[in-house]
């Protein structure tokens, strides 16, 4: 597809994944959106992921990937219905980020009457995940101007009702977010802990931990500490606000983390046996922390005053 083809040409992506696999999306998105502004871009994939985009004006329109039509365009004889090839006939481009090693997909596309399918290999090996899912876009001659970086903006009014969300009204928080999306990824909640009592000791902003629906054993030792406030069980739009709204962020290697990173705050990330060249979030005011060893036993070594310090450098 070149750009004077159409002037409004109309683009479908298909992305799944995790949310940090989605915010490493991010910079395509918003290339995507840039080269052309008046685009119709749809957006195949979670919803409760994929909607972030739509909120900040990357993309026109978020559908679900888990439908039957979607499934069929991996069937080596799949039955596409004259609708549904109707339907993706009128996309001039299709960029896939589903695993297709057979090219199974790609080739049902094609037959439907797509004019351009890109595939670029969810797997990320020898570079940054941002980087890599940037790459099918060089056959459109859009190239990076530096290292990718997701961005997320979603506007003064998420913040706002962050804001109201927050238990620590007219403090400045810095959320804690002990759990991912492996306990082995995690720091001990004991280290959490002790960090939270620092910051407020120092007065860099009253601490509030983050736990989402995995972190039940988690949020059953945060129920002991009563001192220290808890927000449980929000939904990823509503975290996306509440990150939009706090002073500061420290996290484990998961999701959450890349998507405050992506927000812009100021994004303390601890990595253990992840590897941090390829996951690290990126951001404007990001600093990872990688233990000794790439083990969950050297994470669990790191003290709280180094952690600590690492916040100071970066709300200084």
């Amino acid at each position: 597809m070149t750009e004077d083809t159409h002037a409004l040409p109309r683009i479908l992506v298909l992305r799944g994944g995790a949310i940090g696999d989605f915010v490493c999306t991010l910079p395509a998105l918003a290339a995507l959106r840039a080269r052309w502004p008046g685009a119709y871009i749809e957006l195949l994939g979670y919803p409760h992921v994929a909607a972030l985009a739509a909120e900040a004006g990357l993309v026109d329109r978020v559908r679900s990937l888990d439908q039957a039509d979607v499934a069929q365009l991996f069937s080596f004889a799949p039955r596409i219905g004259q609708e549904q090839a109707a339907a993706l006939r009128a996309f001039d481009l299709v960029l896939s980020y589903l695993y297709d090693p057979y090219g199974t997909l790609r080739e049902n596309l094609r037959d439907a009457g797509v004019r351009q399918v890109l595939y670029g290999d969810p797997r990320v090996r020898a570079e940054h995940a941002a980087d890599h899912l940037m790459k099918p876009l060089e056959e459109l001659a859009i190239y990076p101007a530096g290292e990718s970086e997701p961005r997320l903006e979603l506007g003064p009014e998420a913040a706002r009702e962050g804001r109201r969300r927050l238990p620590v009204p007219g403090q400045d928080a810095v959320l804690l977010h002990p759990g991912s999306g492996s306990a082995a990824k995690n720091w001990p909640l004991a280290r959490f802990l002790a960090l939270a009592d620092q910051i407020a000791a120092e007065r860099l902003g009253a601490p509030v931990f983050l736990v989402g629906e995995a972190d039940d054993a988690i949020a059953a030792e945060l129920a002991r500490r009563p001192d220290r406030p808890v927000l449980a069980g929000l939904p990823l739009a509503q975290v996306a606000r509440v990150l939009s709204a706090c002073r500061a962020y420290v996290g484990n290697d998961s999701g959450i983390t890349h998507l405050a990173a992506a927000l812009g705050r100021p994004t303390v990330a601890l990595f253990g046996p992840s590897d941090a060249a390829a996951w690290g979030p990126r951001g404007r005011h990001v600093r990872i922390f990688r233990s000794a060893e790439p083990t969950t036993e050297s994470l669990a070594e790191m003290e709280p005053e180094t952690i600590l310090h690492g916040l100071c450098a970066l709300l200084d």
